[in-house]
């Protein structure tokens, strides 16, 4: 059964954090906020725990195309090839925002993504999942929850998140509602910025 730990964004608190960390660091799957929707996450170098996100999405960890969240632009280099300073300028100006940008990836990337081109950067303007990373000392991968409902297509409430993923996660972040629109989807590989889905970022 999912643990239910309610934070509060504006004084997180430590022993709730240090649980999610932990949890995280055993291979867990947590959902937090974001400034967002909610999310999906686990440890981006614990592959067993990618492939059980994977299997919650119906997919493949080779076809998953799951979002790195960081907590500021400085994790790009360890991921991404380098990028132009007209890019740099652009993601600098955004982040952290409602955005995921797509970049080239390096050949560094955690065993859980190898073979990809590409790879989503996301630096959500929300403190809980900012100090998740910054607790772990490395992202975190993550993908938006879904509701199975056509009409809300996002999920808000935590508790019913909770309801839904209750054995399918180990915690559930409750930090009150959450948006109902996702971030926008943003290609920077071709020199001009491409919006591959419109969301809640204005570019």
């Amino acid at each position: 059964m999912a643990k239910i730990l309610k934070i509060y964004p504006d004084n997180p608190q430590e022993n709730y954090m240090n649980e999610v960390i932990k949890t995280l660091q055993d291979g867990g799957l947590i959902i937090y906020p974001s400034d967002t929707v909610y999310a999906l996450g686990c440890d981006i170098y614990n592959v067993k725990a990618m492939e059980k996100l994977a299997r919650l999405k119906n997919t493949t960890l080779d076809k998953a195309q799951f979002s790195i969240i960081c907590n500021n632009l400085s994790h790009l280099s360890e991921f991404t090839r380098p990028i132009e300073t007209s890019t740099f300028r652009l993601l600098k100006s955004k982040i952290p925002g409602p955005f995921t940008f797509i970049l080239e990836a390096n050949k560094n990337l955690p065993l859980a993504y190898k073979g990809k081109k590409t790879v989503g950067i996301r630096v959500p303007d929300h403190p809980i999942p900012q100090l998740i990373v910054e607790k772990l000392s490395h992202p975190i991968a993550s993908t938006s929850i879904k509701d199975d409902d056509e009409v809300i297509e996002y999920s808000t409430d935590p508790e019913l998140i909770a309801e839904k993923y209750d054995h399918l996660v180990d915690i559930v972040i409750d930090s009150g509602y959450g948006d109902n629109v996702a971030s926008t989807i943003v290609d920077l590989t071709n020199g001009e910025p491409e919006i591959l889905r419109e969301g809640k970022g204005i570019l």
